[in-house]
């Protein structure tokens, strides 16, 4: 896992570089989803509160709502998912980032989980 970067219990997470973050979805999400079809991005500019739905990624086996961490304004959007969303199963937390969003509020990483709680979180789905 990584130790800069803050979880979800919906598996998104944000890498916070200043006062902005890369946001995606963690490994154990793309696994759950298989291999990804198509990535619906938002528009730069968009404003965004906590856990409102950034957009959606369709899988061979689902259709799933990614949501953001963190309140802002997106200020960049990984165009290449459009042409190879594989992107994310290949490098979740890497090449397979979502958005880049200026945060509102450095607040709102309070409320998020740490590499070590998001641990923790997933051993107590897998029982």
């Amino acid at each position: 896992m990584f130790p800069d970067y803050y979880y979800t219990k919906d598996h998104e997470w944000i890498k916070v570089e200043g006062g902005q973050g890369l946001v995606g979805i963690t490994d154990f999400a793309q696994k759950q989803l298989g291999d990804l079809v198509f990535i619906e991005l938002p528009a730069v500019g968009t404003r965004l509160a906590v856990h409102q739905k950034i957009g959606t990624i369709e899988s061979v086996k689902a259709v799933s709502d990614v949501y953001c961490p963190v309140a802002g304004e997106v200020v960049a959007v990984n165009k290449d998912l459009e042409s190879a969303p594989e992107l994310v199963n290949q490098d979740p937390h890497g090449k397979g980032w979502i958005i880049r969003i200026k945060l509102a509020n450095k607040s709102d990483l309070g409320g998020l989980m740490s590499v070590a709680e998001y641990e923790k979180y997933l051993a107590g789905l897998e029982h």
